[in-house]
């Protein structure tokens, strides 16, 4: 294997894509990794890969960008699965998608599991519009209620999850159990206790055990923002339990057999390390992992030319041609002797040479004319200067090829168990259905099955 090869190592287990999708068994396929690696655009591609192969898939989505209903020719993605037109359904699939809208579901949760005065008093109030539009760990926890939500209703034998962007693909596994633990947690409950205990009792045990607390809060947060949280507790008194229940359940359903974790990074040591970080995180969960999708690879179709090859040719022809540029500057200072200076007014031994047909017009340093100055000069020069130009971008690319096998490699050494597909780069951005499927040929292909 020379420093300049881009092909997996044999031994390195490869991820079959089409195998994953075509199984019955698998039902959820959660896209993860760090910001800005392609999870839309893979999850995205693997929908319309397996609603194209037979399956009956819904693609869920927390990208705010909305680049997946662009690139799938719907006008804009809800809290609703929206079925995706143009989609070749001649299989027996087909193919919906939906970005989660945070808030609306989680006040969907609160009118499932409440009355209606009570839903109306809790989505009134200050803290639940605060928690619920951007609470830290909301956007998971919601992403997961709503997998639960698509999983129980059994419309779709395939949901594809598109996790959330976030600082730390960790995040995904840890918000929904932090949030679940905060709204189901000792200081919920203790803020709780004066409500549920009620009258002088309830106010001695506030005076007692909660007024420096209280007094510190109502600095720090202010008195009615306390106010609006003890009010929101006390309506939420009958749900904090069932979020406990529902992380818990979500959490057993990401473990279970028929889910598959594909972790997503590019050929980057930043992305790749927290890749691996996730990789360790899922073995210690027991969460199922089907393997790597390394994305954005770069390839040639000239790698048997090194990169240290390529920069000795350029350099051997830029020296040929400053060699030539200096021999033919030589000739001609030797050939022009005072004995030739007729020629110079256009005259030969046997007469009078008009260059220009007698047209009178600028000159060139030579004496010629522009026109006439660009018939004869030489073409090899500017050939040569193009070649090694070409050259020279011909050896960053084989750099950069480099750079990312060396990359790619620490992380199969690391993990040498993980299957891995890499996907070769597109020359533009994803747009529309076509880009999708190339991108799913991509991921199904394996770009070192076309190197081999």
């Amino acid at each position: 294997m020379t420093a300049d090869t881009t092909t997996l190592d044999a031994s390195a287990p490869r991820l079959e894509v089409d195998a994953l999708i075509d199984d019955p068994h698998t039902r959820i396929v959660v896209c993860c990794g760090s910001g800005g690696v392609g999870k839309t655009t893979t999850a995205a591609a693997l929908g319309v890969r397996a609603a194209e192969r037979g399956r009956r898939v819904v693609v869920l989505t927390i990208d705010p960008a909305r680049r997946l209903a662009q690139s799938m020719g719907i006008s804009e993605l809800d809290n609703v699965p929206r079925q995706v037109k143009d989609v070749d359904e001649s299989a027996g699939g087909e193919l919906h998608a939906m970005m989660l809208d945070m808030k609306r579901t989680f006040d969907e949760i609160v009118e499932g599991h409440a009355d209606a005065e009570r839903s109306r008093a809790i989505l009134e109030n200050p803290f639940y519009q605060s928690l619920s539009a951007g609470f830290a760990g909301t956007q998971e926890y919601m992403a997961m209620e709503k997998l639960g939500q698509l999983r129980a209703n059994d419309e779709w034998d395939l949901i594809i999850v598109d996790t959330p962007p976030s600082r730390s693909a960790l995040d995904f596994l840890d918000a929904p159990k932090r949030l679940g633990s905060f709204l189901d947690g000792k200081f919920i409950r203790v803020l709780m206790a004066p409500a549920k205990v009620g009258g002088r009792a309830g106010m001695k045990f506030l005076n007692v055990g909660m007024s420096m607390m209280t007094g510190t809060l109502s600095k720090l947060m202010g008195g009615q923002l306390l106010r609006d949280v003890q009010t929101f507790v006390a309506a939420m008194d009958t749900m904090f339990g069932g979020f406990r229940t529902r992380a818990d359940a979500t959490y057993r359903l990401l473990q279970a057999p028929g889910t598959a974790f594909l972790v997503v990074a590019a050929p980057e040591r930043d992305a790749l390390r927290e890749a691996a970080y996730f990789v360790e995180r899922l073995a210690a969960e027991q969460m199922p992992l089907a393997g790597l999708v390394l994305n954005r690879v770069h390839g040639s179709g000239a790698s048997q030319l090194s990169a240290e090859r390529a920069l000795a040719a350029a350099e051997a022809l830029t020296d040929q041609r400053a060699e030539d540029t200096h021999a033919d500057g030589a000739d001609t200072a030797d050939t022009r002797t005072a004995s030739d200076a007729p020629a110079e007014n256009n005259l030969e031994a046997d007469g009078i040479v008009d260059l220009d047909a007698g047209k009178a017009g600028p000159r060139t340093a030579g004496g010629l004319s522009p026109a006439a100055a660009e018939q004869v000069t030489p073409t090899s020069a500017s050939a040569a200067q193009l070649a090694a130009g070409l050259l020279r971008l011909h050896a960053e690319r084989m750099q950069v090829l480099a750079r990312e096998r060396r990359t790619r490699d620490r992380f199969t050494a690391l993990h040498p168990e993980v299957p891995v597909t890499e996907v070769a780069a597109l020359p533009g951005d994803v747009h529309d259905l076509a880009g999708l499927r190339a991108i799913g040929d991509r991921l199904a292909q394996n770009l070192t099955d076309s190197e081999d």
